[in-house]
């Protein structure tokens, strides 16, 4: 069985701020049973400090042997400097449609997105799962003023 983080941590992009917004989940592998050691963090960077990365990795795990994901790091302004990663997509592929649709959105605004053939999920509203652990996890709530900054222009 592998443990990993929850898989669907949301990001906002706010073009006009040009910034973006992760709603992160984090641990302390020291101490696995204390409650406060678990928890979520909303966290802002700059768009232009973003760099896409893909890695396939082989590994003794359980699903199998070939690992590939995507992180997104943060860089030292005007270097090329890691400050920090986060996880962005499971697949390469995947990764790379994903990257190519918020570049598209960053530059160029919603309009010209691809339409959907369904509407993007909402994971709040995940009621009728027969999936026990994502009925009981906890809602996302995004800090009042980040949901507020995050949605609006300067």
């Amino acid at each position: 069985m592998d443990v990993a983080p929850p898989r669907d941590e949301p990001i906002r992009f706010n073009r006009f701020r040009r910034k973006v917004y992760i709603y992160r989940f984090y641990r302390d592998g020291l101490r696995p049973f204390s409650r406060t050691a678990w928890g979520v963090r909303a966290e802002v960077y700059d768009w232009d400090n973003l760099r896409a990365e893909a890695c396939s990795v082989y590994g003794p795990m359980g699903s199998g042997g070939l690992i590939e994901t995507v992180t997104l790091a943060v860089v030292k302004p005007g270097t090329h400097q890691v400050i920090e990663r986060f996880h962005f997509a499971h697949e390469i592929q995947q990764g790379e449609m994903y990257w190519a649709m918020a570049q598209l959105f960053m530059q160029q605004g919603p309009q010209a997105l691809p339409t959907l053939p369904r509407p993007p999920r909402d994971w709040n509203n995940e009621d009728v799962t027969f999936n026990l652990a994502r009925r009981l996890a906890p809602k996302v709530r995004w800090p009042a003023e980040i949901d507020l900054e995050s949605r609006s222009a300067p």
